[in-house]
Parts: C-alpha cells; sequence; structure tokens
C-alpha cells in the first residue's frame, strides 16, 4: 500500500462517523492499513469545524464520511467542503448506492463511495487511490 511507502507521507485523513461502533471498526481498519494520523468527528458540522481548525486542505488529505448522521449529514458536508475547500479529497460510506443517490452525490464532487458493509481490502483500494491522487498533486505543485 503505498501509505507504507518509505518515500510517501502518510495520509492524514478525518473519519466522519455517528455511529460509535462504525467509527471504531473502521478506525481500526485504518490503523492496521498504515494510518497513523486519524482525526475523528460524529457529525457533519463537527468535522467541518475541526477542518477549519486544523488547516484544511493543507493538512487534512482525505475526508471519509458516513452518509447518514444527525446534525449535519455527508451531503450537507460535502457540499460546505466543496465550497471552502474543492480540492479536499471526500469519500462517501453509504448503505445507498441507488442510482440518484450516486448522482447526487457525483453533481457535489465527490470523490468516491465505498458501500456498507465493506472490508479492508475495499477500504485500501480507496486509500490507495487517496495516495496516488495526493503524489501526484504534490509532484505537479513542484514541477508549476
Amino acid at each position: 500500500m503505498t501509505t507504507n511507502d518509505k518515500n510517501a507521507d502518510p495520509l492524514r485523513i478525518l473519519l466522519v462517523e455517528d455511529s460509535i461502533e462504525s467509527m471504531n471498526l473502521t478506525k481500526r481498519m485504518l490503523i492496521d492499513l498504515g494510518i497513523t494520523q486519524i482525526f475523528t468527528a460524529k457529525n457533519g458540522s463537527e468535522a467541518f469545524d475541526l477542518i477549519g481548525s486544523l488547516g484544511g486542505e493543507d493538512f487534512i488529505d482525505l475526508v471519509l464520511c458516513d452518509w447518514h448522521m444527525p446534525v449535519m449529514n455527508g451531503m450537507e458536508l460535502l457540499r460546505q467542503i466543496r465550497t471552502s475547500y474543492p480540492d479536499l479529497l471526500f469519500v462517501i460510506i453509504t448503505g445507498q448506492a441507488d442510482h440518484s443517490s450516486v448522482a447526487e452525490a457525483k453533481s457535489f464532487g465527490v470523490s468516491g463511495f465505498i458501500k456498507k458493509p465493506f472490508s479492508p481490502v475495499e477500504l485500501g483500494k480507496k486509500l490507495d487511490v487517496a495516495s496516488r491522487i495526493i503524489s501526484h498533486r504534490k509532484l505537479d505543485a513542484l514541477v508549476s
């Protein structure tokens, strides 16, 4: 996995999940995949405030976010993030992957989906893609 490459910076992930059990399970998967910088929030409002306090997309590499949460759901968070942090990678975790839901998320610039329930292998594939995107962006910044 890219996150274990000696030359790669480890991903800094914000996990947004209202269910303690789901948060703990996903966090355990992330740790097992080599992710050590994991920040958590239990709803979209808390997540958005945390992103701002941490320095936005200059600090957080990827948001892994549940779709259905109280206070502010994942789609509302995605809309706010795209306004303030347009390049921040955002993967939505959902049990609903019907065509209209996927289309709605794509219209707001979602980076990817993980359908519940998911395995560590599926999560690892999403993290590999995120790592490659971030590496390309850093390389492009150096060349520009």
